[in-house]
């Protein structure tokens, strides 16, 4: 009888370990795939050019969803980043970025060169039809919606993420603006 309780106490007590081990796996952000974000999309350049993901391929990349009448996340997120190309310098001719819109119906191409005409000129606008930008929101897991204003018209409540992609355009990690720019800066320099 007593080897019986033993026995049922070391199997529960394993079942249990087991069980946080599971749980540890499962819900550490660390360990969770990064192969799910990012993926094939077809869009337009602020100058009218076909890009796809293939453009990824070579380099270091970020990538942000936003729109060009965002009245503070997007031009903020985007300063960061002209920041970012400071402080890598030469270095900087190597990264990409796009600042891909989650509001196409007013973000043309000509809208998008306007707009991110003040922040460093190496950032890449781009646009597409509704069902290209839902496409390519689905394939980096991003997140939009209208939200309507009084008086008529409308913000997009977005993700508000910088996604940092590894220079055969695999998802990396999302970019944290609150780190000193010179340690941004070398975590992109180290994928070169």
């Amino acid at each position: 009888m007593k080897h019986r309780l033993t026995l049922s106490l070391l199997v529960t007590l394993a079942g249990l370990i087991l069980i946080g081990l599971l749980a540890i796996f499962i819900l550490n952000p660390e360990r969770q795939s990064t192969d799910a974000i990012g993926g094939a999309f077809t869009l337009t350049d602020q100058r009218g050019a076909v890009v796809t993901e293939a453009a990824l391929k070579g380099a270091p990349s970020l990538i942000f969803f936003g729109f060009t009448h965002c009245p503070d996340v997007c031009p903020t997120a985007l300063f960061e980043i002209s920041q970012l190309y400071k402080t890598l310098g030469p270095k900087g001719d190597q990264l990409k970025t796009f600042f891909i819109t989650v509001d196409p119906e007013r973000d043309t191409p000509e809208s998008l060169k306007a707009y991110l005409d003040s922040f460093d000129p190496r950032i890449i606008g781009l646009t597409g039809t509704r069902e290209q930008i839902d496409s390519a929101m689905r394939a980096y897991r991003a997140f939009a919606r209208k939200v309507p204003l009084e008086g008529g018209g409308y913000v997009m409540d977005h993700t508000a993420l910088v996604y940092l992609m590894d220079k055969k355009g695999r998802f990396v990690s999302s970019m944290n603006f609150e780190r000193p720019p010179e340690e941004n800066a070398k975590r992109i320099a180290d994928l070169f």
